[in-house]
């Protein structure tokens, strides 16, 4: 119980901490350092939940697993482009946006799709997949976007996603094969490892970027919802459109509007800027927020078309 307590309630110990980090940043700006070693922690502890059978379910749905990749890597960097220019925002905060949208899907997507009731084991297939082709994948979309305006160091972000993303997923995924069983009493914590890892990362970001959220808060906030807002109903009605049961459709709506923001906050720290990582951070609250309300809303109407 302590455990669903903690990892259900993530988006107010997320606020809670991020309103300590801005009134108080001191503490959290010695931090910094810490963020990748977090996010490999998170990615340690999705790969802890992951076995074979995950890795071979893949070509089992290739339909809808396309769909999702595509969606994912196609719809999400260019609506975060084309929001970012319609807003005006400045090059930093573009720069964080596109990095935003061009992530895997987020791990905490999981979570939200067994409580929306929707296709968990799809759900787990998605993040597994759009991660795996994450390494390639976001680089190459930043450049894409990004070229022009800046300098992106292609290779540099494929190293690093390698590092902080697949090689824990794989460590993960070995240890729980080999010893899974007699791990067991163990694998909840996880969950809540992940929580304390993501909640620190968004109120680090906030405390670097503290002198700047006041005057930047409402554009990006509008962004950030914008965005979200594109995967949601995007993952919904196209999956909708095609002829998939109300169960895949809220599974995609959830695994494409849910964006693996810690990533995308690695990366804007180690290669851009701070305020490049401030969008990440308050994706991660707010697709939390509104992942979590529409798993209530879903939960109450079944798996019903």
């Amino acid at each position: 119980m302590l455990v669903k307590f903690i990892t259900h309630l993530f988006p107010v110990w997320a606020l809670l901490l991020s309103g300590i980090a801005y009134y108080f940043p001191e503490p959290f700006t010695t931090l910094k350092p810490g963020i990748i070693p977090l996010l490999a922690v998170i990615m340690f502890g999705m790969g802890m939940t992951l076995t074979m059978e995950d890795f071979k379910r893949v070509g089992q749905t290739p339909g809808i697993i396309l769909i999702g990749v595509c969606l994912q890597f196609l719809v999400m960097p260019l609506a975060a482009y084309m929001i970012s220019i319609g807003l005006k925002l400045p090059l930093p905060l573009l720069i964080g946006m596109v990095l935003v949208g061009a992530s895997s899907g987020g791990t905490a997507s999981n979570v939200i799709c067994y409580l929306a009731r929707g296709d968990v084991a799809l759900s787990i297939t998605l993040t597994l997949c759009s991660t795996l082709l994450a390494v390639v994948a976001m680089p190459a979309l930043t450049w894409l976007y990004l070229g022009e305006r800046i300098p992106v160091p292609v290779w540099g972000m494929l190293l690093t996603v390698l590092k902080i993303v697949i090689a824990p997923v794989l460590i993960g995924v070995l240890i729980n094969h080999l010893a899974g069983p007699r791990l067991k009493p163990v694998k909840p914590l996880f969950p809540v490892i992940s929580v304390i890892a993501i909640v620190l990362i968004i109120a680090i970001i906030v405390a670097v970027n503290q002198a700047r959220i006041s005057e930047l808060s409402f554009v990006i906030m509008t962004a950030v919802i914008l965005h979200n807002l594109t995967g949601l109903l995007g993952g919904y009605w196209v999956s909708k459109w095609m002829g998939y049961d109300q169960q895949t459709c809220r599974t995609l709506a959830i695994e494409v509007g849910m964006q693996n923001s810690g990533l995308s906050v690695a990366l804007a720290i180690k290669y851009f800027s701070v305020l490049a990582a401030l969008p990440g951070a308050i994706f991660s609250i707010w697709h939390n927020l509104s992942g979590s309300v529409l798993a209530s809303l879903w939960s109450h109407n079944g798996k019903s078309n």
